[in-house]
């Protein structure tokens, strides 16, 4: 599955021209085809048992084999054999008349179509008016429709018909990048192929092969580089390759690969990263701009500093993703050590600077000092506290009280919670209502202590439109057991009062006066609650531990005051440490 094709099996160039290795060493057989196993095994199985689809479509990533695929499968449906004689077969011959045309595209029976550069209906129009005779010469008629997603609304539709039954001897095969564009009236009338991204290390021996044969000496950290480079694609890979053969006058190193694809050393990534999160900012400048000298891009420089943030963060959470086999010794070694000196709320933070950073360096005029100004923030950010730093430094300091909790504000993690002078206050939409205000607990009857009552029991019973009547409509003028008056805003219609009139006297066990005011200057429970929540947030503000927290991040606010149930245990000073698996209702 592995092995190289050899130049005999490609594509033979004319005399004296040169042919690139993307295309002399294109597979020409489907044990040529690299890390595509399954789909392998799926057509081979199907060739085997006379079981051939007439419709396939290939999708993927570019360069991964879905247009050698097709014409793959069109060899080895028209192959005869040496002798000809032979029959379908998933090891085409590549010497019989049908394999030699079908390599150089010149097959009168197999037509290759571009849908970027034939999109309309006219274009599918004329390929349908073929579908109806047989083949010339060969056995099957087999269309290639590259880049199918591109075809217009019309033009799919009008290949509807034709692609759910067409003539026995056609074959159709799609290769598109963008499965999603394709309607779904296609996709549903052909087999689906969906090819994977090649690995890194498939790719490397992929590539040490080729160099063997092209007599090209190159390092296995640059085979790394390329193929890390080329992100699952062999024909980028390969065009890497290529141009690294040609940069270099001998055996190709490490060196001569980055400075060809203008990358940083990866050491030098390491050193960079490091110094930024220790807060060293004069060596980290010097050591961009040394970099950006060498031709190093200043947006690569970030995203290789996002990618090692990255795979720091990855060794944190899983170990042993330090030592595949792919990662040079020198990588290991550098990250475990690295990553054992950083803890996960730096990683996190320095991830969502860079990756912010790096949109502003692609659009800056200057990507050299919009780098440095990426730099600059998340170096000076190194020297912040985490939320959870914060806490456990103010409650040291004796900051922290029996009675006091932490805000919530638009700073650091989302903060926590807070109340001031031992007083529950309650956030707006999350209302805790006082001793008097709370319903008996549940009974055939219940008297309602006051009005909020008669609201609180439509939510817990899911009344939705009556308590949302009731909380943001009614102005009270009057209420007394047995009697509710009151004013409307927007009015209330006849269903809604004899609504409300229902609830009460259902829940209570007696008839109940309600009147309808014209006007009333009472505010309404929402309202209510907005003033509440407003005084509760400039209590909380002015306690000694939030001020503190304040402080400590310039801008915060604070947003929502709540009171929340203290955990059992560690004591009356026990403050949840956001760093160690916090409680979500403590934050």
């Amino acid at each position: 599955m592995n092995d190289a094709p050899t130049p005999e099996n490609a594509e033979a160039p004319a005399a004296g021209e040169y042919q690139v290795l993307a295309r002399k060493y294109r597979p020409s057989t489907f044990s040529g085809l690299i890390g595509q196993d399954a789909m392998v095994k799926t057509l081979t199985n199907a060739f085997a048992a006379n079981r051939l689809h007439h419709a396939f479509v290939m999708t993927g990533v570019r360069g991964v084999g879905k247009t050698s695929t097709a014409r793959i499968i069109a060899r080895a449906l028209n192959c005869i054999g040496p002798d000809g004689t032979g029959g379908p077969t998933t090891e085409p011959c590549g010497v019989c008349e049908h394999c030699v045309a079908i390599a150089g595209d010149r097959h009168v029976d197999v037509l290759e179509m571009d849908a970027a550069s034939n999109t309309g209906v006219d274009n599918i129009r004329e390929l349908i008016d073929g579908v109806r005779y047989r083949p010339a010469s060969a056995r099957y008629k087999v269309y290639i429709i590259d880049e199918v997603h591109m075809l217009s609304k019309s033009a799919f539709n009008a290949l509807l018909k034709t692609l759910e039954e067409p003539p026995e001897h056609v074959i159709f095969i799609f290769a598109t990048t963008e499965i999603r564009k394709v309607p779904i009236t296609v996709l549903s009338r052909c087999q689906r192929f969906d090819l994977r991204r090649v690995p890194t290390d498939l790719l490397v021996t992929h590539f040490a092969e080729i160099c063997k044969k092209e007599g090209a000496e190159i390092t296995d950290g640059a085979l790394h580089i390329i193929a890390r480079a080329a992100d699952g694609s062999v024909r980028d890979g390969l065009s890497l390759l290529d141009q690294a053969i040609a940069h270099a006058d001998g055996a190709i190193g490490e060196d001569r690969v980055r400075d060809m694809l203008g990358l940083a050393d990866r050491t030098r990534t390491f050193d960079l990263l490091a110094a930024v999160l220790k807060g060293d900012i004069a060596p980290a400048l010097g050591e961009l701009q040394s970099q950006y000298k060498d031709g190093a891009d200043p947006a690569s420089v970030i995203e290789d500093m996002l990618d090692l943030v990255h795979w720091l963060t990855r060794i944190k959470v899983q170990p042993e993703s330090a030592d595949a086999p792919e990662v040079p010794e020198n990588e290991r070694t550098k990250g475990k050590e690295i990553a054992g000196g950083l803890r996960m709320p730096i990683l996190t933070r320095a991830w969502q600077i860079l990756l912010k950073g790096l949109s502003e360096v692609n659009v800056a005029p200057s990507p050299l000092a919009a780098a440095e100004m990426v730099l600059v923030r998340l170096a000076y950010a190194a020297e912040l506290p985490t939320p959870g730093d914060a806490v456990k430094a103010l409650q040291e300091n004796g900051g922290a009280s029996s009675e006091a909790q932490v805000p919530a504000g638009n700073g650091g993690n989302g903060g926590a919670r807070a109340r001031a002078g031992g007083s529950p206050e309650v956030a707006t939409g999350a209302p805790m209502p006082s001793p008097e205000s709370s319903p008996a607990p549940r009974a055939e009857a219940r008297a309602f202590a006051n009005f909020e009552a008669v609201a609180q029991l439509a939510g817990e019973l899911r009344e939705g439109l009556l308590q949302a009547f009731l909380e943001n409509q009614v102005r009270i003028v009057n209420f007394e057991p047995g009697r509710i008056e009151f004013a409307a805003d927007g009015g209330a219609d006849r269903e809604m009062i004899q609504r409300l009139k229902g609830f009460l006297e259902e829940h209570s066990g007696t008839t109940w006066a309600v009147a309808l005011a014209r006007e009333s200057r009472a505010q309404t429970l929402s309202e209510m609650r907005a003033v509440d929540a407003e005084k509760a947030r400039s209590a909380a503000g002015e306690h000694p531990l939030v001020r503190a927290v304040l402080d400590q991040f310039p801008g915060a606010t604070v947003e929502e005051v709540r009171q929340v149930a203290r955990s059992v245990g560690p004591g009356p000073d026990h403050i949840p440490d956001p760093d160690n698996n916090p409680d979500e209702d403590d934050i």
